[in-house]
């Protein structure tokens, strides 16, 4: 109970059941784990038929002709479209540049680009269809890296460029360039007594969702669409479909199917726009559903990058300063690179107090595949090369690692490179302290009575090794990430409550249009209003565009901004109920007027808890509803020269320790434990906290010793688009996870909450790297590592 100066003072929602703060179990959950939940691949429309895509097999090239004569000779085919058949004047879509063709004209920009779509009654048809289309091409020079892109004679990637970032790079196919620099870096250079330099390689990364690519077009008797789709951004997919279709955004109505995780793979389109189009040109309903192999080429990935840093430090082990240029390769089409290049610059240091600064972050346009967002940003390609450098720096001080990063973190009131302040908690020394406190796992708990047991040594069940140069290593990293838009972005959600009385019971119904893709966001929507209302029934509305946007599921922002939505149109709701009440109630009991009124348990309630009256009888008949639009407060813009400004809402910061044993022979590498301890602000749902920092640094452990989306150089073409090749961490992989979550609020967000997700995916990975670091004394400055990076073979 919480206490408000007084005994048995009660708080709004402090004797509620299941509401915020109690780890409520999913609504979901139970449907995944059984696999009786109706995922978008799931669903199933009377007549439909099926959708597919015929995507290049070539990286650069003019597109000399394209036959579709045989393909729609074929029986069952109802419809073949290409870009000569779009119905409308737009016919490029982004998400902030709109240079990404619906299907290709002229040429195509990277291997697995759409060509043409088919519609027809059978999958197989549809496919076997696609197939027999005919397309000529005649190969363009390959664009693959900094020296191929920006060379004086460079062939480019995008012709013409009109968007607002063009006339800010110093060539055309570079997206953006973002730098950040602030105070003297030679003057504090000259005042160093250690530098150390170091160039780093982050390899391109896949979201890896299980569910793949799938939605339901169904044509609608007033000339629009229905779509029923997989997505993380209902609004900003609206807002990119209408105009290709030629169609008013009200005619186009997008509901949320279920999604199989996301990851920020869905935040650009991948199938709405063909789905639809074949839809309004058959007639009928198409479903369109990839397979994982299109699912590779059907979604973004993670930039790869290479990193280039110089760090610098007195003897004392304080350090002087930091310069770094971070490149990142954003493939054949923008998506969201100008934002990750935001971030990679602006937090391109790390948790760390540094005066001055040199940074500089820029994307390119290449013929790879399109990259885009995945969880961290931007921020994790920088995290895994700033922490390989101060872990270099101690070592060249004779510090301890965790000692030099504590001397040197950040704090409530550091001044960010970018000029902005730090006002809330930033516990980086303590989180620190906090992982580095942890009990180690016991060493060779491969050992048993009976032998080896080979399923906790490096290699598994591979049974390479009996513990034979197997050497243990340990290491540690820390990492920032930004909450919610930033740079000026108007970050709002929208959500409209309704309170009323069904069959004797108070219900409420909170609806919104945020993409619920594993995060749990629909479990503590329900948290909150019964919270706010004191309500046991909850009901949440399924997502659709019926409502206003709830900006997308990424950033690790919607706990904290439709969650802050929720929370203002519930006590927007509260306050018209306890005024009904004063006006029926408040004759027969002078509290009415003169107490605090707080809603629990289904009653109203004094802040001392006397009861006035039962929710239900002051309902009565009457739906008391409420929409609220709320935002948090507003960012601005980095400087395009300087990199100054007030970027970000909110930071979040997690610190992680690996343990790992390393066959040294072989190169294989076992990660044994990996702890984490990050400050949450406020943990609304305690279980799903750490089941999102678990799978966070899941993620990170693929990072590290596994994934690795494979390009060639020569030809841009994808050479492992499948899970048999492109490896993720099993459960055989993934080690024991202790988290130790903090609580500090912040006090300009909602519950004081901080967002959660991401920050564990930045350090996870460069403490594995660290601890494999430690156990082989190599040098180790890229990742994914392999074997024979780890036996020189």
């Amino acid at each position: 109970m919480a206490v408000n100066g007084a005994p048995g003072r009660i708080t709004q929602g402090s004797r509620t059941q299941g509401g915020v703060g109690e780890s409520t179990l999913r609504p979901d959950g139970t449907l995944k784990v059984t696999g009786e939940f109706a995922y978008a691949s799931d669903m199933w429309h009377e007549n439909m038929l099926w959708g597919q895509i015929l995507r290049s097999t070539v990286a650069h090239a003019e597109i000399v002709s394209i036959d579709t004569g045989e393909a729609l000779a074929t029986p069952g085919v109802h419809a073949v479209m290409t870009y000569d058949d779009l119905p409308a004047e737009v016919k490029h879509y982004g998400l902030e540049i709109q240079d990404t063709p619906v299907l290709a004209h002229g040429k195509v920009r990277h291997h697995g680009e759409p060509v043409a779509i088919v519609a027809a009654d059978h999958p197989e048809t549809a496919r076997r269809a696609a197939a027999r289309i005919r397309v000529e091409y005649r190969d363009l020079p390959v664009i693959t890296d900094e020296a191929s892109a920006t060379a004086p004679d460079a062939v480019l990637v995008h012709d013409g460029r009109t968007d607002g970032h063009a006339r800010h790079v110093p060539h055309p196919n570079i997206v953006h360039r973002q730098p950040v620099v602030r105070g003297d870096v030679a003057a504090a250079r000259r005042r160093a007594d250690v530098i150390v330099t170091g160039e780093y390689r982050f390899g391109m990364q896949d979201q890896a969702f299980l569910g793949p690519e799938s939605g339901l077009a169904v044509p609608a008797e007033d000339g629009g669409v229905d779509l029923y789709v997989a997505t993380q951004w209902l609004h900003s997919d609206l807002r990119q479909i209408a105009p290709v279709l030629g169609l008013p955004p009200e005619k186009v109505r997008m509901t949320l199917a279920g999604v199989g995780g996301a990851f920020g793979g869905r935040e650009d389109l991948s199938m709405q726009i063909h789905a639809c189009l074949l839809a309004l040109r058959t007639g009928k309903p198409v479903k369109m559903v990839f397979n994982r192999f299109e699912s590779f080429f059907g979604h973004v990935h993670r930039h790869p990058a290479r990193l280039s840093y110089e760090h610098g430090a007195t003897k004392d082990g304080r350090l002087t300063h930091v310069t770094c240029r971070i490149v990142l390769d954003g493939g054949a089409y923008a998506s969201s690179s100008p934002a990750v290049v935001g971030n990679a610059a602006s937090l391109g240091i790390g948790p760390y107090a540094v005066d001055d600064v040199d940074i500089e972050a820029v994307a390119l346009y290449t013929n790879n595949p399109p990259c885009g967002a995945m969880r961290g940003f931007g921020a994790v390609q920088a995290c895994f090369a700033y922490e390989a450098q101060m872990d270099k720096l101690a070592g060249r001080l004779g510090l301890d690692p965790v000692e030099f990063r504590q001397r040197n973190a950040m704090e409530q009131g550091t001044v960010m490179p970018t000029g902005q302040v730090v006002d809330s908690p930033a516990p980086v020394a303590e989180l620190l302290r906090r992982v580095k406190a942890m009990p180690l796992p016991p060493e060779r708990q491969w050992e048993t009575t009976e032998g080896a047991d080979v399923r906790q040594l490096p290699g598994g069940l591979s049974n390479t090794t009996h513990g034979e140069g197997v050497v243990r290593g340990v290491g540690y990293a820390v990492g920032i990430k930004n909450v919610g838009f930033s740079e000026g972005f108007d970050d709002y959600s929208t959500a409209r409550v309704r309170l009323e009385a069904v069959a004797g019971e108070p219900v409420a119904t909170v609806r919104t249009a945020m993409a619920e893709v594993g995060q749990g966001g629909v479990t503590v929507h329900a948290q909150i209003a019964r919270t706010e209302l004191g309500v046991a029934r909850v009901t949440i509305h399924p997502a659709d565009t019926r409502v206003g946007s709830a900006g997308s599921t990424s950033a690790s922002r919607q706990t904290y901004v439709t969650g802050g939505a929720v929370k203002n149109a519930c006590e927007l709701v509260r306050a018209k109920v306890l005024e009904a009440g004063r006006r029926r109630f408040g004759p027969y009991h002078p509290a009415w007027a003169t107490a605090e009124l707080l809603l629990e348990g289904g009653k109203v309630v004094t802040g001392g808890g006397e009861v006035l009256a039962d929710l239900v009888d002051v309902l009565g008949d009457e739906v008391f509803e409420a929409e609220e639009e709320w935002r948090h407060r507003p960012t601005e813009p980095f400087d395009p020269r300087t990199g100054q400004g007030d970027g970000h809402v909110q930071y979040s910061f997690a610190a992680h320790r690996a343990v790992v044993e390393v066959d040294t022979e072989l190169g294989l590498v076992k990660v044994v434990e990996l702890a984490c301890a990050q400050d949450v602000g406020k943990a609304l749902n305690p279980l799903s906290v750490v089941g999102q920092i678990q799978g966070g640094t899941a993620q990170g452990l693929g990072m590290a010793v596994m994934e690795e989306i494979l390009v060639d150089p020569e030809t841009a073409k994808v050479r492992n688009p499948s899970f048999t090749d492109y490896l993720i961490p099993t459960i055989l992989d993934t080690p024991a996870i202790p988290v130790d979550v903090l609580e500090l609020a912040d006090r300009h967000a909602p519950y004081g909450l901080r967002g959660v997700g991401e920050a564990p995916t930045l350090s996870s990975t460069p403490a594995v790297l660290a601890a494999i670091r430690d156990a082989t004394g190599l040098e180790l400055n890229r990742t994914p590592i392999r074997p024979e990076h780890l036996t020189g073979t």
